[in-house]
C-alpha cells in the first residue's frame, strides 16, 4: 500500500508538470491552429531566468515573477516576429519555425547561464511531507498548487472574460471573428504570452526538484505534447488531464515494471490515442461539409 501511494504521489507531481506544459500547446493550437514545439523552452526559461535574477540579488518572489514576465515577453516576440510573418504557411512550416526558435532559445540560455545544472532552495523547506507512510517533497505541493491555480485561471479566463470569449470566437472561425471586430493578431499575441507564462510558471516551481539546464525543454516538450494529444489539442483542460494520465502511467510503469520502460510510456500513449481516438479525450472531432 505504501508503494502504491509513493508511486501515486510521484505520478501526480510528474503529471502536474506535464499538464502545465500541455496547457501551453493547447492554448496555442486553440487560438492559431499552430503547434509550438518551443513550448518546452519556456519551462526552461522559467527556471533559468529565476536563477539569473537570484544571482542579481533579487528575492525569490521577485525573481520568479520576473522570470514569468520575461517568458511572456519572449512568447510575444516569437509570435510577432516569427509566427505572424509566416502568413498562410503550412502546419509543417510553423512546426519548423518553432523548432528553430527553440534552438535559438537554448543557445541563448547556454551562452548566458552555461552548460551546468542550476537550482535554488525549495519554497517551503527541504523536509518531506509524510502521507500515510509515503514521502512527498514539500516542493511537489507547490507544483500541484500551480496546476490548480492555472486550472482555475483558465476556467475564469474562458468563462468570464471578454478576451477569453474572443479566443473562443477566433478558434471557431477566424474570418468571422475579424468581421465582428475582434483584433485577431492581438488575440494571438495574448495566447502566446499566456502559453509562455504558464510554461515558465511550471519551470519556476519544478526547478528545486528537477534542477534546470539549457536542454531541459526538449524532453518536456515531448511529454507536454503527449499530454495535449491525450486530452485533445483543442482543450486546455484536456491537456491537464492528459498530463496527469501520462505522469501516473510513467510512475506506475517505472515502479511496477521497470524504470527502463517508463520513458517509452509517452510514445505508447501517443500511438494508441492517434489510432483509437485521434481527437483526444476532450477534443472536438473535425467535421467538414462538402
Amino acid at each position: 500500500m505504501v508503494d502504491f501511494l509513493q508511486f501515486l504521489l510521484s505520478g501526480i507531481t510528474r503529471g502536474s508538470i506535464y499538464g502545465l506544459v500541455g496547457v501551453g500547446f493547447a492554448l496555442i493550437f486553440r487560438s492559431s491552429h499552430a503547434i509550438n514545439f518551443a513550448q518546452g523552452e519556456f519551462v526552461m526559461i522559467g527556471g533559468m531566468a529565476t536563477v539569473f535574477f537570484l544571482t542579481l540579488g533579487l528575492p525569490l518572489v521577485l525573481a520568479a515573477a520576473g522570470a514569468v514576465v520575461a517568458a511572456a515577453l519572449i512568447g510575444a516576440l516569437l509570435q510577432r516576429l516569427a509566427i505572424a510573418q509566416a502568413k498562410n504557411a503550412s502546419v509543417l512550416t510553423i512546426i519548423i519555425i518553432t523548432i528553430g526558435a527553440g534552438m535559438m532559445l537554448r543557445g541563448a540560455a547556454e551562452i548566458v547561464m552555461g552548460r551546468n545544472f542550476h537550482s535554488y532552495p525549495a519554497f517551503s523547506g527541504e523536509l518531506p511531507v509524510d502521507l500515510l507512510g509515503a514521502k512527498m517533497q514539500s516542493q511537489s505541493l507547490w507544483v500541484v498548487a500551480a496546476l490548480v491555480l492555472v486550472t482555475i485561471g483558465i476556467h475564469f479566463f474562458f468563462a468570464r472574460t471578454r478576451l477569453g470569449k474572443a479566443v473562443e470566437a477566433t478558434f471557431s472561425n477566424r474570418f468571422a471573428a475579424t468581421v465582428i471586430g475582434i483584433n485577431v493578431p492581438r488575440i494571438l499575441i495574448v495566447c502566446f504570452m499566456l502559453s509562455a507564462a504558464i510554461g515558465a510558471l511550471g519551470g519556476v516551481v519544478m526547478t528545486p526538484i528537477t534542477l534546470t539546464h539549457f536542454e531541459l525543454g526538449v524532453p518536456l516538450a515531448l511529454k507536454g505534447f503527449c499530454a495535449a494529444i491525450v486530452g485533445g489539442l483543442t482543450s486546455p483542460f484536456g491537456a491537464i488531464i492528459g498530463g496527469l494520465i501520462l505522469g501516473l502511467s510513467e510512475a506506475f510503469a517505472g515502479g511496477y515494471i521497470s524504470p527502463t520502460y517508463q520513458e517509452a510510456v509517452a510514445f505508447v500513449i501517443i500511438i494508441a490515442m492517434l489510432i483509437f481516438r485521434p481527437q483526444g479525450l476532450f477534443g472536438r472531432r473535425a467535421v467538414e461539409r462538402v
